[in-house]
């Protein structure tokens, strides 16, 4: 319950502020009528269509960075021409908001699903690759030797030594990336109109619908909780002969 007292307090400062007269119903309408908003939402099923979008975009285009990902880290990892071509776009594309190259995505690909996963994908993937090649890169070389004075081939190398070892640090992308890929869907959806949460909101902003957009941020929030919590029951059951198991978590 402890954990929880943050977000019961901005509940209760939210119901104040609201019911203070401070301001007006239309810039911040009372939680009880935001809640009513979910309701009637998940009550017509319009809740679960953009709900059910927004996730299959969000998603879809984090598997692709994932595989993508962890491929490019690993090659880059492991070839020093692939990482000299590779490694000055990562540097370079990493820092920079790939939002802003929405209206060439656009152009390419249309305004449909194809675009907005797209989009997803060039922007979850470049932390999956810089998680991949740092947990690579830091496989103890002794256990690269042990394995090969064993008599492992490549392919076993990759698999039951090189995987294995960076899997804390891949996995750490991979929960950076996740939050990533929702965010962007999200802002992708708001820009190119449509049918999921980010579209549900900016029509309702259009149409002075206050309630609609608070509820958006309710349901967007509690999607992204979710995914993030989900994520992280994962890494813990993949991860459970690492030290970090045993560890208390506040994740």
């Amino acid at each position: 319950m402890l954990a929880w007292s943050s977000l019961l307090a901005l509940l209760v400062f939210w119901q104040a502020t609201a019911s203070s007269g401070l301001v007006t119903p239309f810039m911040l309408p009372q939680p009880g009528v935001v809640a009513l908003r979910i309701w009637s939402d998940f009550a017509s099923g319009e809740l679960a269509r953009n709900l059910a979008l927004t996730l299959y975009r969000a998603l879809a285009g984090f598997a692709i960075a994932a595989l993508l990902g962890v491929a490019l880290g690993v090659g880059m990892a492991r070839s020093r021409p692939l990482r000299w071509l590779f490694d000055p776009l990562i540097s370079v594309g990493f820092p920079m908001p790939k939002i802003a190259f929405l209206p060439i995505i656009t152009l390419w690909l249309g305004f449909y699903d194809v675009s907005k996963i797209s989009m997803v994908v060039f922007d979850a993937v470049f932390p999956v690759v810089t998680a991949t090649l740092a947990g690579t890169l830091a496989v103890e070389r002794e256990l690269l030797w042990s394995a090969r004075n064993l008599g492992a081939s490549e392919g076993q190398l990759l698999r039951e030594v090189v995987l294995p070892a960076a899997a804390p640090e891949v996995l750490t992308g991979l929960q950076v990336a996740l939050p990533i890929a929702l965010i962007v869907c999200i802002v992708a959806e708001m820009k190119m109109g449509g049918v999921g949460l980010g579209g549900a909101m900016i029509t309702a902003s259009r149409f002075a619908d206050s309630p609609g957009v608070f509820a958006g941020i309710i349901e967007i929030a509690i999607a992204g909780l979710a995914l993030v919590k989900g994520i992280s029951v994962i890494r813990r059951h993949l991860l459970v002969w690492h030290q970090e198991a045993a560890d208390p978590t506040t994740v």
